[in-house]
């Protein structure tokens, strides 16, 4: 008897099983948000605490570069500032401080605002300080440096003044190392393109 209820049991069994089978729920297709960012997406803290919305930027060329104070390259800030003075009209650009590269921006965001300004006349858009590569990583140097969310780069800053230019429509176009200066033909020619 055992036998038999146990057999009855375990066809009930398989009996709703197979009738759950055939009433299969339709698959539901979910869209996945956007995941990639846009540069013209960005919102930042200027380096004196106010927010700056990168929508500002929509057709108008962008000079993003990593800056440190204590950096052989640093004298770049006089020309980052004379190629904001000449052609501003046709690039903005933006300076990000980070302490990434040996501590050679270990000031805070009110003494590197100083610094730019008494040593080298800095009136481009200057940012807080952030980390451009490693584990804290901003956003925006994410995307400058991971070709699935920018569609072509995978270049991070390898030291300070590293160069990077967005066109018109908030596409990164450039790369450019810390050697090449900021009057450098080939940073002209990408803004004129």
């Amino acid at each position: 008897m055992k036998n038999i209820s146990f057999s009855i049991t375990f066809l009930l069994l398989i009996f709703a099983a197979s009738a759950c089978k055939k009433q299969e729920t339709p698959e539901v297709i979910q869209e996945t948000p956007e995941v990639l960012s846009t540069f013209h997406s960005f919102k930042m803290l200027a380096i004196d605490g106010t927010e700056v919305d990168f929508s500002q930027y929509k057709g108008k060329k962008v000079l993003i570069v990593n800056t440190a104070s204590a950096c052989g390259f640093t004298p770049q800030f006089t020309d980052l500032q004379t190629l904001h003075e000449q052609m501003g009209d046709k690039v903005a650009i933006l300076g990000f401080p980070a302490n990434n590269f040996f501590g050679q921006e270990p000031k805070d965001n009110e003494e590197i605002a100083t610094f730019c300004t008494q040593n080298y006349g800095v009136t481009f858009q200057m940012f807080e300080k952030i980390d451009v590569i490693g584990a804290n990583q901003h956003a925006l140097y994410k995307f400058l440096s991971d070709k699935t969310l920018n569609g072509w780069n995978d270049q991070a800053p390898t030291w300070n003044f590293c160069k990077y230019i967005i066109d018109k429509e908030g596409n990164l176009t450039k790369f450019f190392s810390q050697t090449v200066n900021p009057l450098d033909q080939q940073i002209i020619d990408a803004i004129n393109e």
